[in-house]
C-alpha cells in the first residue's frame, strides 16, 4: 500500500468481505436456536450468536475508522439532546454500569454512532480504571466522564490502543468537530452544538 488513504480503502473492502460470512454464521446460529437441542448445545449456539454480534460491531467500528481516516466520513448531523445521548449510551452497557446526571442541551451529531462512542468511552474508563461504575455528568454540550484513572486516560483519549472501541470513539468525536480532554480525574467530552 502506498499511502494511508489506500490502506483505509483496503480496510473498508476487508470489512465488507468479512460481513458476508459473518452474516451466514449469525443466521445459522439464530436458526439453530429454534431447534430442539440437547444440553449443552443451546448454550454453545447462544455463545456463537453473541460472538457474531460482537464481531459485527468490531467490523462496524473498523469500517468507520477507515472512512474517517480516508476523509470519506460525511456524517448525517442531527440535532439531539446531550442528556438523551448520554442515557442511550448508558442503556448500551450493563445496567448500573453508567450513572447519568445533569442537564442536556442541543448538539449536532450522528446520533447512533455518537451514543455508541459514549458507551465505549464509559466502558473503557471503567475497565481500564478498575471501576464497577462510572458517571456521565451532562452540562449542555459537555459531558464529564468520571472517575478517570491514570491508566485509563491514554486509552480513552485515543493515545494508546489497548482495544479498538475507545480509540475509534475518540476519533469519531473529533471527526464530528467535538473534543476530548482529561481534566484531573474527569474526561471532558465536548460535543458540537449548533452554535459551534
Amino acid at each position: 500500500m502506498r499511502n494511508d488513504s489506500q490502506f483505509a480503502e483496503l480496510v473498508s473492502v476487508a470489512c465488507h468481505d468479512i460481513l458476508t460470512p459473518l452474516a451466514t454464521v449469525y443466521g445459522f446460529a439464530r436458526t439453530l436456536e429454534q431447534l430442539p437441542l440437547e444440553a449443552p448445545a443451546p448454550r454453545y449456539v447462544e455463545m456463537i450468536g453473541a460472538a457474531s454480534a460482537q464481531i459485527d460491531e468490531l467490523v462496524d467500528q473498523l469500517r468507520l475508522v477507515a472512512r474517517i481516516e480516508a476523509g470519506r466520513y460525511d456524517p448525517p448531523l442531527v440535532e439531539r439532546d446531550s442528556l438523551e445521548l448520554a442515557r442511550e449510551a448508558a442503556a448500551k452497557l450493563e445496567e448500573g454500569r453508567v450513572a447519568v446526571a445533569g442537564e442536556g442541551g442541543p448538539v449536532q451529531v450522528d446520533p447512533e454512532p455518537t451514543a455508541r462512542a459514549l458507551a465505549h468511552l464509559a466502558r473503557a474508563a471503567a475497565r481500564f480504571g478498575g471501576y464497577e461504575t462510572v458517571e456521565l455528568a451532562v452540562r449542555g454540550p459537555e459531558l464529564g466522564l468520571s472517575p478517570l484513572s491514570g491508566s485509563a486516560r491514554p486509552v480513552v483519549l485515543g493515545e494508546e490502543a489497548r482495544e479498538l472501541a475507545a480509540p475509534a470513539a475518540a476519533l469519531l468525536i473529533r471527526a464530528l468537530g467535538g473534543s476530548l480532554e482529561a481534566r484531573e480525574e474527569t474526561l471532558v467530552i465536548s460535543l458540537p452544538s449548533g452554535d459551534s
